[in-house]
Parts: structure tokens; C-alpha cells; sequence
């Protein structure tokens, strides 16, 4: 069975957590943008390039450009069956031209999830964040610790790092430019009667369960 499925919420609500783990269960791609565009940057091409740049200055990477690096994935082998958005669309006119997109390769949205949290508890899970310098597994001091105090449990790793913005000042404002540009996407997606709302301040196990029966899984 195929699932396109669009995860959506506010930043550090848990989507890319979220994402990870129901890529492995539901055998597709997550498809995050930032890593579509470190990607591309990384491979040198004039596209790459320009997106290198546009990057180094903090700039957005116009729509036209990342709806191409979108086609391509979704039209690769690899998103025969499905794929996980994680990052896009971030509004209503990248969620109109996604439209276009996945219309032009005979396929369509299946479910967008929205993933709710207080900006309390966003602020909370942001701040307590840490990742293993090693091999990048994602750890909190609160929701995740390793099962060894202060080492990896994938690569037994001992080193590990902490954003420089993640920080209860940066993800305030974060949260004031979801609300302003991303929550719009919203309504576009009730009137069309894909949202579903879930609550994500359970443990991840019980948001996993939560989006699995959205999608019928």
C-alpha cells in the first residue's frame, strides 16, 4: 500500500523524530528539504551551487528550485511506494504547486498530519535537545537520554553537541514565523479533508501510534 503522507507542526514539535521512525516502518523516504539542499549543494552542480550560496547567506531557496528537487525524488525508484514529507510545503503557494507536482506524476496526497504542541513544551523539548557528534543520533535531556549516561547507544560514541540556536530567544521567534507563514497551509488542507490533527505531547511511541492510525496503518 502506498502512503504520501505531509507531517506539519511547529519546530521542535517532533516531525523529523516522527518522520524517521515511520520511514522505517512504512518502508518510504522521508524527504526533508534541508537535506535535499545540502545534497545539492554538496554535489557541485551549477543548481548546487546556487543553492550553496543562497544558504551562506541566510537566503530562502526560491520555490521554482525546490519544487524541482522535489520532482525529482518523487519521480526516482525510491518513492514508488510513498514518500514522507518533512519541511514542505511552507505555504499555500508551495502547497499549490505540490498539488501540480504530484497531479502531473498520476499520484496525490494521502493524509497531511499535523503534530500539535503548547509553545511551553516546544520551548522545552528545543532547549533540551542534543545530538551524538559521531553519527548524528538525536538525544533530550528529558524525553531521550542514552541508555548509558553520556554514550551513544547506536555508535558508542561520547562526544555529543548542542545547537548554538537552539535556545528558548531563537525558537520564540521560530515560533512567531510558523504561525505567520506555515500555520496558513492549514485550512488549505481541512477544506480539502486530508488534516488530521494529533497531539504530540504523549512519548513518541504513543504519537507514532496516533499517526499510524490516521493514515490506516
Amino acid at each position: 500500500m502506498s502512503h504520501n503522507i505531509i507531517l506539519m507542526g511547529p519546530p521542535g514539535c517532533g516531525k523529523g523524530t516522527q518522520a524517521k521512525i515511520l520511514q522505517d516502518k512504512l518502508s518510504i523516504p522521508q524527504l526533508s528539504t534541508g537535506d535535499m539542499f545540502r545534497e545539492a549543494a554538496a554535489s557541485g552542480s551549477p543548481e548546487g551551487l546556487q543553492i550553496k550560496e543562497l544558504i551562506s547567506k541566510g537566503a530562502f531557496v526560491p520555490d521554482e528550485i525546490t519544487i524541482e528537487l522535489i520532482r525529482q525524488k518523487l519521480a526516482s525508484p525510491l518513492c514508488a511506494h510513498g514518500f514522507i514529507l518533512d519541511g514542505f510545503p511552507r505555504t499555500v503557494a508551495q502547497a499549490k504547486a505540490l498539488d501540480g507536482l504530484l497531479s502531473s506524476l498520476g499520484t496525490q496526497l494521502e493524509r497531511v498530519i499535523e503534530i500539535q504542541v503548547p509553545d511551553d513544551y516546544v520551548v522545552e523539548r528545543v532547549v533540551g535537545r542534543y545530538t551524538c557528534a559521531q553519527c548524528g543520533t538525536g538525544y533530550h535531556k528529558t524525553f531521550k537520554k542514552p541508555q548509558v549516561e553520556g554514550v551513544c547507544d547506536k555508535c558508542r560514541g561520547t562526544e555529543f553537541t548542542h545547537r548554538a540556536d537552539d535556545n528558548a530567544e531563537t525558537i520564540k521567534v521560530r515560533l512567531d514565523a510558523y504561525r505567520a507563514m506555515t500555520a496558513p497551509i492549514l485550512p488549505y488542507y481541512e477544506e480539502k479533508g486530508l488534516l488530521v490533527r494529533i497531539d504530540g505531547t504523549g512519548s513518541i511511541d504513543a504519537v507514532c501510534e496516533n499517526i499510524k492510525k490516521a493514515i490506516g496503518y
